[in-house]
């Protein structure tokens, strides 16, 4: 463990322990859950990183520019997509004999105005919620507490990328699996952009919209 002072070590804690009463408390689930718990993270992020929450994350001045997210990011996405359709999902669905559980998108199937909605939902829990919290946050301080060494990579991918396939138990198992590896996916991506949060926001954002777009047309 790098050298820590006790504030660096006891906020990040007490914000575990916030989140994970929000994922697993008695309080009713939302599907704003992950934006309120941005806010969250953005709070004692401010208050460890002495008014610099952001940096803190991954958001990094430098790389936003039109190239970055508008080009890369997408072509990124599009890239993970085909993988993700043409060999994860076949792949584990062979392993576990069940399709993935994706019924509660049929409501988009050919209605726009649904889909539009879905389609800022995704942006925003997911785009944004999600990386904040699993690459922003949990992913980032993994790194303070134990190194950016690719065995730390491993083992965060392991415990982390683990517990976000099991964020998805809607999709059932075969859903759980294909998010999880989704989502080491992501982290490696994460890690090797030098923690670059938003070309994750983006890369996320656009995958979603594949996939919006798949529900819509009936492709999936």
């Amino acid at each position: 463990m790098n050298k820590l002072t006790l504030k660096q070590i006891v906020i990040p804690l007490i914000t575990l322990a916030i989140i994970c009463f929000m994922y697993f408390g008695p309080i009713t689930r939302t599907v704003f859950e992950n934006i309120i718990i941005s806010v969250i993270i953005i709070i004692a992020n401010y208050i460890e990183y002495k008014g610099k929450p952001f940096s803190a994350l991954g958001f990094q001045r430098a790389k936003f520019n039109a190239k970055n997210l508008l080009l890369v990011a997408p072509l990124v996405a599009f890239g993970l997509f085909s993988f993700y359709v043409f060999a994860l999902v076949p792949a584990v669905t062979k392993i576990t004999g069940v399709a993935p559980d994706y019924s509660s998108m049929a409501q988009v199937r050919g209605d726009l105005p649904t889909a539009m909605i879905w389609l800022l939902i995704l942006w925003a829990t997911a785009g944004f919620g999600e990386e904040i919290i699993f690459r922003g946050y949990f992913q980032r301080q993994f790194v303070k507490f134990f190194g950016d060494s690719k065995i730390s990579l491993a083992v965060y991918i392991l415990i982390f990328c683990g517990f976000f396939g099991y964020m998805h138990m809607q999709q059932g198992i075969t859903g759980q699996l294909v998010a999880a590896s989704t989502g080491a996916l992501f982290s490696i991506i994460f890690y090797k952009r030098k923690y670059d949060l938003w070309f994750m926001i983006m890369v996320h954002g656009f995958f979603n919209t594949l996939g919006l777009l798949s529900f819509y047309f009936g492709l999936a």
